[in-house]
């Protein structure tokens, strides 16, 4: 009985953490950044402030896991307020005209492991170009002390600004054409 017993529970466990397939973001431990060459000897990093996402996937093995997210142009923070003004202005990511950035995944690939190639659609300045990333997944995991399960991101790719019209008049020695994207993310769901 008590065999059968654990059984059970283990498979309503497992039931319980697949049955919901929205995972919300835990923005206390997240992030959402990019690094860019400046002269060709140096490097500018920067963040969003403000974005949101989400990671839906209803299997267990997350083959069929989608991964979206968005962020706000104007939150965008290098540390540098006459540097975040520039990069704000219509010269670069014209955030009053275009605003939001956006990613949403097409494709999701177990590559061995933990780590996996997410592909899927970013948006940004009006344009749509389809980028992959490196991914690794952590979990999930059940914390019982906040009643969810977790599971972690960390997703990083390269992609160039000139694809996406961000700053077409910056010649590439002053600001490099490779945008390295970094982001961090902890996803979570009641049990």
């Amino acid at each position: 009985m008590r065999v059968f017993s654990f059984i059970l529970a283990f498979l309503l466990t497992t039931t319980c953490v697949f049955s919901q397939s929205v995972w919300t973001l835990d923005k206390g431990h997240s992030k959402v950044g990019f690094t860019v060459s400046h002269h060709t000897i140096s490097e500018v990093d920067g963040v969003f402030k403000t974005y949101d996402a989400k990671f839906t996937a209803s299997k267990e093995d997350f083959s069929d896991a989608v991964f979206e997210m968005s962020a706000d142009i104007a939150s965008l923070n290098t540390e540098n307020e006459a540097r975040d003004k520039h990069l704000k202005s219509a010269d670069i990511f014209d955030a009053e005209k275009f605003p939001t950035l956006t990613f949403k995944s097409t494709s999701f690939a177990k590559v061995m492991g933990n780590k996996w190639k997410v592909t899927g659609d970013l948006t940004m300045k009006g344009v749509t170009q389809s980028v992959s990333l490196d991914l690794w997944l952590g979990g999930p995991e059940k914390n019982d002390r906040a009643k969810r399960f977790e599971v972690g991101i960390k997703a990083l790719g390269k992609l160039s600004r000139n694809a996406f019209g961000v700053g077409k008049n910056l010649p590439t020695m002053m600001v490099g054409d490779d945008v390295e994207l970094r982001v961090l993310g902890e996803f979570n769901k009641p049990y």
